[in-house]
């Protein structure tokens, strides 16, 4: 057996992977060093030409969403056996003003947001499912997945004109254009675009459980779907598109809505500290939407106001005391002056 053979069988079983959750086995022959270097600085390069957006609400809600799934997806990995998946990731999450309708996280946790997809995802929820699929290709390392099938397909490619190189002039031009043409047409349609497919319902389905974690309601990934769906516009048959049908990703979201109710807890509202304006009580009120406060009459103040009261008497009495007084003087003095007989 050749050495370079060699290589390649050991490359192959090296690089055999699960991804979490699915447990599907993928070929990855890409270092993922420099993958990372790669994808930071493209990501750098998007940051620099775009105007993005560091202050404000929409800003916020980003940052607030995209760290909450991150902590509970690190959690989990971590907890499973996955934290090589993550190795060398430096999150962020970004927001650029661009009309674009859409989303990217590249390999190593670079988020970016497009303004143009707010008015679809509506809400916390939305910016939830559509970052928790993004962040789903990353943590299933899709992009180094396509990398190393084109890879792949570029040494079949120079395999079959190493071999072409054999023919004679007339023949060998001929047999370039036939191989062209079957590598590049079986290798979109054979294996690009299906594993394309593939990868997108993938992060669906990753995402959503992704998104089930962090405690937001996997049902509503269906109903941003239905919104994508009833957008309308003309858009290419699936079998020629990277991405599976709006009407496909709903069935398969509402096919794995079972699997991923399983992780979803809705979260506990946090207890908010409300005070009196002399802070003589604590009243605790739940973070909803309806919030019922009662509002007590604190005893400490109560019982000092009953400590400051002083009995009163009124005038009436304080006159018929002072008038006895004065008449019990009057007989005093007047039994002291009588003569004796």
């Amino acid at each position: 057996m050749k050495k370079s053979h060699l290589l390649l069988i050991i490359c192959l079983v090296i690089a055999c992977q699960r991804v979490p959750l699915t447990g599907r086995k993928q070929f990855i022959m890409v270092d993922s060093n420099e993958l990372l270097a790669l994808s930071a600085g493209q990501y750098r390069e998007e940051l620099n030409r775009s105007q993005v957006i560091s202050s404000g609400s929409n800003y916020q809600m980003i940052q607030r969403v995209g760290n909450r799934l991150r902590v509970s997806m690190e959690n989990y990995l971590n907890r499973n056996g996955y934290s090589d998946r993550i190795k060398g990731f430096q999150w962020e999450f970004n927001l650029i003003d661009k009309k674009d309708v859409n989303a990217t996280c590249l390999p190593g946790g670079k988020v970016v947001f497009y303004t143009g997809i707010l008015p679809y995802t509506q809400n916390e929820s939305g910016i939830a499912t559509v970052m928790g699929h993004e962040i789903a290709h990353a943590i299933a390392a899709h992009g180094a997945e396509r990398l190393s099938e084109a890879l792949l397909a570029n040494g079949l490619m120079e395999s079959g004109q190493i071999l072409i190189n054999a023919y004679s002039p007339e023949k060998k031009r001929q047999a370039n254009l036939l191989l062209l043409q079957a590598v590049g047409i079986g290798y979109r349609y054979g294996l690009a675009l299906p594993h394309s497919r593939a990868h997108e319902s993938e992060a669906d389905h990753l995402g959503l459980i992704f998104m089930a974690m962090a405690g937001y309601d996997p049902q509503q990934a269906v109903v941003f779907w239905q919104r994508m769906a009833s957008d309308g516009g003309q858009k290419p048959p699936e079998f020629m598109s990277t991405h599976p049908s709006d009407e496909r990703r709903v069935r398969d979201l509402q096919r794995e809505m079972p699997e991923a109710m399983k992780y979803y807890v809705a979260p506990k509202p946090d207890p908010i500290s409300l005070h009196h304006e002399d802070d003589s009580e604590q009243i605790m009120a739940a973070d909803t939407n309806d919030i019922d406060i009662v509002q007590r009459v604190p005893k400490a103040k109560t019982k000092n106001r009953n400590r400051s009261k002083k009995p009163t008497t009124s005038a009436k009495n304080q006159q018929k005391k002072v008038s006895s007084q004065t008449l019990d003087k009057k007989r005093k003095q007047g039994t002291s002056t009588k003569k004796p007989k």
